[in-house]
């Protein structure tokens, strides 16, 4: 997620603070993704220092800087919307990483591992859907990043459903699985 660009879009609107950007950039991402005022202010000195915004000289107001869009930021913005983001290498996603390491290991039973991600991900994919709850009531910019994040992990469950079936069926991967331990067979009683 580009902060940086965000904060031009919500300066594209006029001139703002910076703890009022903070406040705007969280109520646009519908509250999901909670921003550090140092990481505003941060990010406002580079822009202003790649002259895509300028601080407005508003006398002896006080310690409060207000910042607003120039021309280059606006044309930074405009470019930033119309160009879609490099999607060509995969993320480092946690999940991923731990199937693909776990399916070489000795003693790691992958598909124990996979249910155990799986059950997670519909658990957060329910709590997700009672957000929800009555879309009449939700909030434009929550629903759409509610729904985003609903499909996100339905994807990683795909995967995980892929995943298994390709180990069930990988030579390599079955010989990784731990050995299933003997049973004990239990005496009659009399």
């Amino acid at each position: 997620m580009s902060v940086r660009h965000a904060l031009l879009a919500l300066l594209s609107d006029g001139a703002k603070y910076g703890l009022q950007l903070r406040n705007e950039f969280e109520a646009r991402t519908g509250e999901v993704w909670p921003l550090n005022v140092g990481q505003v202010y941060q990010t406002l000195a580079r822009l202003e220092r790649d002259g895509l915004v300028a601080v407005e000289d508003r006398g002896a107001d006080g310690p409060q800087r207000l910042y607003r869009i120039t021309r280059a930021g606006r044309r930074e913005l405009e470019e930033w919307l119309v160009t879609p983001p490099d999607l060509s290498a995969p993320p480092r996603d946690e999940l991923v990483m731990k199937v693909l390491v776990a399916a070489e290991l000795e003693g790691v039973d992958v598909r124990a591992m996979i249910q155990a991600h799986r059950r997670y991900l519909i658990s957060v994919m329910q709590q997700w859907t009672r957000v929800k709850g009555d879309e009449s009531a939700l909030d434009l910019h929550l629903a759409l990043a509610v729904d985003a994040e609903i499909f996100r992990l339905e994807a990683l469950v795909r995967w995980l459903d892929a995943a298994e079936g390709r180990l069930k069926r990988h030579p390599l991967a079955r010989r990784a699985q731990p050995a299933r331990p003997a049973t004990r067979k239990t005496e009659a009683r009399p």
